[in-house]
């Protein structure tokens, strides 16, 4: 069994490699190093009363899966943040506002058949969060709408991890399948309701 300082001694001196290591991977020096303290609490928390011999490799499985939820997180936020915003107006206070309302506001400047277009779309994309299960419904918001990371959202649905991540993945899958299915395509997505 590995000692505390074993512990931060490893820590120590795989810190700058998994740092390079995932700049490379990730391209963003702030995330990534997001990603390499998450692995490194990781560690520490789970496996750290484990022989040091065991380290190396347990600390890469984890950094890496650190890494592809970082990716699953962008690639879903990016799909969902081209949609919401394409409808968006250009006022300063709409960062404030959830992006339904913004959708919903009355006080743009569009054709009526553009406000029209934009209250069905916004019709079509609650309808499909309603369909989807409950447990794909909480997790896909506590993940991408409120920004918890895979733990703390496991904590708040009183699941596993993996659960949560399995609850994600159907739901993003149900939602553009739901969304294609009533005639908004990614493509339409970027370019509904912008026409000005």
């Amino acid at each position: 069994m590995a000692t505390a300082q074993e512990l931060s001694d490893f820590l120590a001196q795989v810190e700058r490699r998994a740092f390079k290591q995932t700049v490379y991977a990730v391209r963003d020096d702030h995330a990534a190093l997001d990603i390499v303290q998450d692995a490194m609490l990781k560690l520490a928390e789970k496996y750290g009363s484990r022989p040091v011999a065991e380290y190396p490799m347990l600390f890469q499985r984890i950094l890496q899966n650190t890494m592809r939820d970082y990716w699953r997180r962008q690639k879903t936020r990016n799909l969902w943040t081209t949609l919401f915003s394409s409808f968006g107006s250009n006022d300063e206070d709409d960062d404030e506002r959830d992006p339904l309302e913004v959708l919903g506001s009355e006080d743009t400047q569009d054709t009526p058949d553009t406000q029209v277009e934009r209250s069905q779309t916004i019709a079509i994309i609650e309808n499909a969060l309603q369909e989807l299960p409950a447990r794909q419904r909480e997790a896909f918001v506590l993940r991408y709408w409120e920004d918890m990371d895979v733990a703390e959202t496991a904590v708040a649905m009183g699941c596993s991890q993996g659960s949560v991540k399995t609850h994600c993945s159907r739901a993003v899958r149900a939602l553009a399948a739901i969304l294609e299915k009533n005639g908004i395509s990614r493509e339409e997505l970027g370019k509904s309701g912008v026409e000005r």
